[in-house]
C-alpha cells in the first residue's frame, strides 16, 4: 500500500455534503493512490434483492432467505456492474485484493458459490462503485467534504445499513448527529 493511501479505510460523508450521490454515505475504499481512488458505498440499500440479481443472470439461489439479501447502490458509476465485497480473501476469477483478508469481486463465480450457499464468510453485494481522479479525493477532504478512518470489518458487515453512517464515525470518536449541517464563517 502506498503511502498516504485511504485503502481499506471508510470515507464518511459529512452533514454538509450535499450531491445526492453520497448524502449520509459510508464508503469503503477499496483503492487509493496517485493515479486516484476507488470506492463502494456501503449504506443505501436498493429495492432490489441479491435473488432478483441472480434471477437475472439465471443464477437459483439455494435458499429464500440467501434471495432476500439486500443490494446496494455502490455508487454513481457504472451501475449495471455487481461488486462483492467479501471476507475471508479468495482469489476468484476477477478479484481486487484491499487487504489480506477482504478482497472485491467481480466475476460470476462468487455469485454461483453464494447461491450454492458454499461462500464460508462475510460479503455485500453492490451495483456501481464510486470514482476520484488524481488528487480530486484529497481535495474533497481538504474542503471537509469526508470525514476518513480506517474501516471495521463489524460496521461494514454486521452493523445495520441505516445505522453504518453513525457507526463509521463513531470510529473516529465523532457523534455525526451533533455536527451541523449548516456551512458559515467564524
Amino acid at each position: 500500500m502506498e503511502p498516504g493511501s485511504l485503502k481499506n479505510h471508510f470515507l464518511i460523508a459529512m452533514p454538509t455534503l450535499a450531491d445526492p450521490n453520497f448524502f449520509h454515505s459510508v464508503v469503503y475504499l477499496c483503492e487509493h493512490s496517485a493515479e486516484g481512488a476507488m470506492g463502494i458505498v456501503v449504506n443505501q440499500p436498493l429495492v432490489i434483492t441479491l435473488g432478483e440479481v441472480l434471477q437475472h443472470i439465471e443464477i437459483k439461489p439455494r435458499s429464500q432467505e440467501l434471495g432476500q439479501r439486500p443490494v446496494y447502490l455502490g455508487g454513481p458509476v457504472r451501475r449495471d456492474a455487481l461488486f462483492v465485497i467479501h471476507e475471508p480473501l479468495q482469489r476468484w476469477e476477477s478479484t481486487l485484493v484491499v487487504t489480506d483478508r477482504i478482497g472485491v469481486t467481480t466475476s460470476p463465480d462468487i455469485l454461483q458459490a453464494l447461491a450454492d450457499d458454499e461462500f464460508p464468510g462475510d460479503t455485500l453485494i453492490a451495483l456501481g462503485y464510486a470514482g476520484w481522479d488524481a488528487g480530486q479525493l484529497e481535495q474533497e477532504i481538504a474542503d471537509n467534504a469526508w470525514l476518513s478512518g480506517k474501516a471495521d470489518t463489524r460496521v461494514l458487515f454486521q452493523t445495520p445499513a441505516e445505522d453504518r453512517w453513525a457507526a463509521a464515525a463513531a470510529l473516529l470518536g465523532v457523534d455525526i448527529s451533533r455536527l451541523s449541517g449548516e456551512v458559515g464563517h467564524a
